[in-house]
């Protein structure tokens, strides 16, 4: 009898993507036949999450989970990881619904977290075959200015610390305590490669390249990004205090 494999689920979360979940999750399947993906609704107007449902009724590999209204990709993030560690999953890996992350790189993703050689895959713009090949200057500047920012304060040695095409292996998920991730905008991608390196994960960059999205809106804003600013700075605050509560002979 062969070996069954890792369980892998996809998380996509969605707000007005009627036009996207669709192909995007026939696309993943297309690419790992063997895998679940799990559409996060922020209780779409558009009917995405209608749209959700009868994809799931008609598709045993796909699932819905609704929330009531938008409360930011951090929040959607975390009460995916939580259903995903309840249903038993291996490998959870997030990816967007506009195909701003091109499936053909999946391979690559997991293949390390198959191999049992990484914890957390990363998917970089910013390592050697990486590319961004329709951002103008300053978007170029200001999403590698934060990466750089974030891994200088944090010491983090990763060139992607903001881009939100990631891999998971279900263990680490455990270890993280989800309580405590901000639940906000793109700056919960720095909190959760910070939070995976805390608890000693084995992270490693594999190269992609990002497009634009291929329909509907992007729900980038300058407040996510001054977010993101914000939380790196309390991230090395809070990780000061905690070292010197620790460190031998400290007062308890």
């Amino acid at each position: 009898m062969a070996h069954p494999g890792p369980t892998i689920w996809f998380i996509v979360p969605t707000y007005n993507e009627r036009e996207n979940v669709g192909p995007i999750a026939e696309a993943i399947l297309g690419v790992v036949p063997e895998a679940h993906v799990l559409i996060v609704d922020d209780g779409s107007p558009d009917g995405t999450g209608d749209l959700a449902d009868e994809m799931a009724a008609a598709n045993p590999a796909i699932a819905v989970l609704h929330r009531r209204a938008k409360q930011g990709l951090g929040r959607a993030y975390v009460a995916a990881f939580r259903e995903l560690i309840d249903r038993k999953a291996d490998i959870v890996v997030q990816i967007d619904a506009d195909f701003s992350h091109p499936v053909r790189y999946l391979p690559s993703l997991l293949e390390p977290l198959r191999a049992g050689t990484a914890d957390l895959v990363l998917g970089s713009r910013y390592v050697k075959g990486g590319h961004i090949p329709r951002w103008n200057l300053l978007r170029r500047l200001v999403s590698r200015g934060g990466s750089v920012f974030a891994g200088v304060v944090l010491l983090l040695p990763f060139r992607d610390l903001t881009g939100g095409y990631k891999a998971w292996s279900a263990e680490v998920l455990k270890e993280i305590d989800l309580d405590r991730l901000h639940a906000g905008g793109y700056a919960f991608q720095i909190e959760t490669t910070f939070r995976a390196r805390q608890a000693g994960a084995s992270i490693v960059e594999v190269p992609i390249t990002f497009e634009e999205r291929r329909a509907g809106q992007s729900k980038m804003s300058m407040n996510i990004f001054m977010e993101a600013f914000l939380l790196v700075l309390a991230l090395r605050v809070t990780n000061l205090r905690r070292r010197k509560r620790t460190r031998p002979g400290s007062a308890a």
